[in-house]
């Protein structure tokens, strides 16, 4: 089964952390209402507990989105999973708990064409070891593991951590690198360009324009390189869908996949 299928007709919707606008992010209650929505691909953040356990959330720290505080890194699985992580989107979402990766992954089993962003957020800046590189190495034999490889693109901001993957694993997984090179981490020492083994490259603006998107020169040029341009959650409107269309890109990563969903079914990119 070809499970990523994208194209310029046929523009996958992305659910950014889930349905994110109307749910609690990373939490299961928006992975699960974007999944029945019917978007393309769920994106997730993937990080470690101070116990070695995987779980999806974004921020380095509990305090945005949950009822605690503190580094989720230097809390065990079973004080995470105390967390609150609904509460602060609305009351009806009291009692939402961050998931861990092994139960998004039998969830995403449920929807057979579903496929997921998996987006690493150990960065090796922050640590004086090899503990993302090795972090990394758990993540991508679970998700081998899961037989979900074919199904999904790793992602990371890191350019050094994306070189690692390519050295290692070669072209086994699909990599998600951002555009321009100024949007992914600075002062990191890499040996390649990243746009010559990416799968895909998420087109953030270089220069100014009406919508965060690069300019339809800066999308063909990575298609030329046989780079799929892909579009982030800066797209939420017509006007955002309308240049992801003029641009070529072949997927919209947004947080209201209602929105999204509706204007390209509407316009005729939604096969």
């Amino acid at each position: 089964m070809e499970f990523l299928c994208q194209s310029k007709d046929n523009i996958f919707v992305a659910a950014h952390r889930g349905w994110s606008e109307k749910y609690p992010e990373n939490t299961m209650a928006a992975f699960r209402a974007a999944a029945e929505l019917g978007v393309d691909q769920l994106e997730t953040d993937v990080r470690v507990t101070k116990d070695g356990q995987f779980v999806l959330h974004h921020d380095y720290m509990a305090d945005r989105t949950t009822d605690g505080e503190g580094h989720i890194r230097d809390m065990t699985l079973s004080q995470v999973k105390k967390l609150d992580a609904g509460i602060k989107k609305g009351e009806q979402f009291r009692g939402e708990r961050i998931p861990t990766l092994d139960e998004f992954i039998e969830f995403v089993k449920k929807y057979p064409r579903l496929t997921v962003d998996f987006e690493l957020k150990e960065y090796p800046r922050d640590y004086d070891d090899d503990t993302p590189y090795k972090v990394c190495d758990k993540i991508l034999r679970v998700i081998d593991d899961a037989d979900m490889t074919k199904r999904c693109v790793i992602n990371t901001f890191s350019p050094k951590l994306h070189e690692y993957i390519r050295d290692v694993y070669g072209s086994h997984f699909r990599q998600h690198v951002y555009f321009p090179m100024t949007a992914m981490l600075g002062g990191e020492k890499i040996s390649r360009d990243p746009y010559s083994y990416a799968y895909c490259a998420c087109m953030f603006r270089a220069f100014w324009s009406d919508v965060d998107l690069a300019s339809k020169e800066e999308c063909e040029k990575m298609t030329s390189l046989g780079v799929q341009p892909w579009a982030g959650a800066g797209i939420r409107d017509e006007a955002g869908v309308d240049a992801v269309i003029e641009r070529g890109c072949t997927l919209i990563t947004c947080n209201n996949p209602d929105v999204i969903l509706d204007l390209l079914q509407k316009k005729g990119k939604r096969k």
